[in-house]
């Protein structure tokens, strides 16, 4: 059978320009938020240490972890704008989410290394420095706003953007914890609350973590996006697309979690233009499923990949075949 694979669609050629002005404008966005959390990061370290806080050197623990995780979210936009090439021949487009699941794994173990620290705090109290500490979380929640709000501006469908974005998101927390913190310290002595504060920002930024983490590897394994439907978009193509009998064969998973694409066979009807059918199919794809790389293999009859009964009874009392070909 004929197998016709259409670069220059309309819909393909819209969702690249697209993903392009994106990837751009994220970088640049990413790297100016790596830029402020790496440069507050030292300060507030310096602070936990002066004051005692483990709320300000928790926060501290965060914003080292993504300024890393940041300057790797620019590296993963840097090399996604990269071209093809012989080997990889769908682009580095899926190291951005390479990078999401990693980042939600260094959440997990900052988390994770925070309340192991408030466990051994709250056991044996230490002092804390109410005032500094209060000065120091408010200047750190004034910068990780305005990093978030940097962000905020970015595609929110990429999860290389969601997990930056979570990386601060769990800092502006830390901030305000570590304020509450000082406050009650400042006001009452009561020390323990800044080991307690501690441990509800990570058990927030774990839950978050964690669905983010989910989501990457689904990508990963080339799950069907859990906005798409692979069987009703089969049987939206067989309803619609005119001389299209059946649909079957059919693939669908995503890149990064914002380009989709899909495979499939689709058996036509005799006399049917395969040409005008597989275009009409792309085009269905890409308006509406929002699916912008497809790849459509064209039949009349049996499937290609399907074995007859003679087929198989002689390839089972011949010499061995080669495998199975789908």
């Amino acid at each position: 059978m004929a197998h016709i694979h259409d670069h220059g669609s309309q819909g393909h050629d819209h969702s690249r320009g697209a993903g392009h002005v994106h990837g751009s404008t994220d970088k640049k966005r990413v790297l100016v938020a790596a830029c402020l959390t790496a440069g507050f990061m030292v300060a507030e370290a310096l602070g936990g240490l002066f004051t005692g806080s483990l709320a300000l050197l928790a926060d501290a623990g965060h914003m080292l972890a993504d300024s890393i995780a940041l300057g790797l979210a620019w590296y993963a936009f840097h090399l996604g704008g990269r071209p093809a090439t012989v080997r990889l021949t769908y682009g580095f487009g899926r190291v951005k989410t390479l990078v999401a699941y990693t980042n939600g794994i260094a959440i997990f173990a900052i988390a994770l290394w925070i309340i192991y620290e408030a466990w051994g705090r709250l056991l044996a109290p230490a002092p804390v420095l109410g005032g500094p500490m209060l000065v120091v979380a408010i200047t750190g929640l004034a910068v990780n706003i305005g990093c978030f709000f940097v962000l905020h501006g970015g595609d929110r469908d990429s999860l290389n953007m969601r997990g930056a974005i979570l990386h601060v998101l769990g800092d502006l927390l830390g901030s305000a914890a570590a304020i509450v913190a000082a406050l009650v310290i400042l006001a009452t002595g009561w020390t323990p609350i800044d080991p307690i504060l501690s441990v509800l920002v990570s058990l927030l930024i774990l839950s978050t973590a964690w669905s983010l983490m989910r989501e990457a590897a689904h990508v990963l394994l080339e799950g069907v996006p859990a906005s798409l439907d692979r069987d009703l978009i089969a049987k939206d193509i067989e309803g619609t697309v005119r001389g299209v009998r059946e649909v079957h064969h059919m693939h669908v998973w995503s890149m990064d979690g914002s380009s989709n694409m899909a495979t499939l066979h689709a058996c036509l009807n005799e006399g049917t233009d395969a040409h005008k059918a597989v275009s009409a199919i792309k085009k269905r794809l890409a308006v509406e499923h929002g699916i912008s790389h497809t790849t459509v293999e064209p039949e009349f009859g049996q499937c290609a990949d399907s074995h007859d009964e003679h087929d198989h009874d002689h390839e089972h009392h011949s010499a061995p075949h080669h495998g199975h070909y789908h």
